[in-house]
């Protein structure tokens, strides 16, 4: 089992928060999706994956949306010359409001894509000219009825929570929307502020109000109690998923299951090492016009294998599998492992659940400060 990222770099427009590797220029598309089909090719001729049946791809960026029919076409048919792709594989694009069209959905649909990932984040235009998003409220309305008019019955709709401009009671307004229209897989993730994007500079020069902790946090607590109201599972940090409607990509990322990433930034893992791809559009295009590959690669000590471990497992509602770590990495890790874990068990932040390492409500607000104090 394995799965396949493709990172399609170019934006309509900047979101201002966003630090993911993009373009807002087209002027390379063409020679960029030529480049990818040759990496395709390539990768699969150097057995990233050792032949590996892929179940699961996922076209990130970015914004997928802004293939073309017949670049995405292109990019299909290589897919399934290159990889044995299993018959009713999860394939997932991840699509802005404003780019969707009933016609577009329609030859999506009729390409193999089977799940969408809808860049909503908000239902308020304030909210969505505060981080700079393409589109407004009412494209974010209509996609929803749009790609079920287009056959599509698999969706997953982001939200961002904890920008200065959401209320709790537009946060309170954004989740009810979606469940209201029977959304069966909801990611939300709290506005972080990253180095050198343009939300950090608009905030250093105060022409933005910086983020407040204690809203991000209450307003992920409103977020986890709606959710569990309405019957979803919590099943990763940022994660919700109606019973049987979990990403089967995403998940692969957090169980540690090998995966290929194609194209700029793109990462890859096979358990062992991961790789990345050069962030740069035209060095990318460059080299694969040489027929080779820009990346680095980094070979993962044992320990290091097992703090990824521990990252990956405590997002997951399972939790870290405390027999999985014996086994895999000796008695001794085991121990020190639930040694350590003890003062997050007493504040009521962790509880140990056959043989699992899980983390509560509470502790779910300091998932990484607590993965990082697990680290060996």
């Amino acid at each position: 089992m394995a799965g396949i990222y493709i990172h399609i770099p170019f934006c309509r427009q900047a979101c201002n928060y966003c630090n993911f590797h993009f373009s807002t220029s087209l002027r390379y598309k063409n020679e960029f999706v030529t480049a990818l089909l040759n990496e395709i090719k390539l990768q699969q001729q150097n057995n990233y994956l050792q032949g590996a049946t892929v179940e699961t791809i996922y076209f990130g960026g970015g914004t997928p949306s802004l293939l073309s029919a017949e670049e995405l076409q292109q990019i299909m048919d290589t897919l399934h010359q290159s990889y044995i792709i299993t018959e009713g594989a999860e394939i997932t694009l991840e699509a802005n409001p404003d780019d969707v069209t009933v016609e577009l959905l329609i030859v999506w649909k009729q390409q193999g894509i089977n799940r969408l990932s809808i860049g909503i984040q908000s239902l308020f235009d304030e909210d969505l000219q505060w981080m700079n998003r393409a589109h407004t409220a009412e494209e974010a309305r209509q996609v929803i009825s749009k790609a079920r008019d287009a056959g599509f019955e698999h969706f997953s709709v982001d939200l961002i929570y904890g920008t200065p401009e959401l209320t709790d009671e537009h946060w309170q307004y954004n989740l009810d929307w979606v469940l209201q229209q029977g959304i069966n897989h909801l990611s939300c993730y709290a506005l972080t502020v990253e180095p050198k994007t343009p939300l950090q500079k608009l905030i250093r020069t105060h022409q933005r109000a910086d983020v407040d902790a204690l809203q991000q946090s209450r307003q992920f607590i409103q977020l986890m109690n709606r959710m569990e109201t309405a019957g979803f599972e919590h099943y990763e940090i940022s994660n919700f998923a109606k019973p049987g409607q979990r990403s089967k990509h995403n998940s692969s990322y957090w169980r540690g299951v090998p995966y290929l990433g194609l194209g700029p930034s793109a990462h890859s893992f096979n358990g062992s090492s991961r790789q990345w791809n050069v962030s740069n559009n035209q060095q990318y295009i460059q080299a694969l016009q040489q027929n080779e590959i820009p990346f680095e690669k980094e070979e993962l000590t044992t320990t290091q294998q097992l703090n990824e471990y521990i990252m990956t497992s405590l997002r997951l509602m399972e939790g870290c599998d405390l027999s999985w770590v014996e086994e895999k990495f000796g008695a001794d890790k085991k121990e020190t492992l639930l040694l350590e874990a003890a003062r997050f068990i007493h504040l009521q932040w962790m509880k140990e659940q056959k043989h699992h390492l899980i983390l509560t409500k509470e502790g779910k607000l300091f998932a990484d400060k607590i993965a990082g104090e697990l680290f060996f």
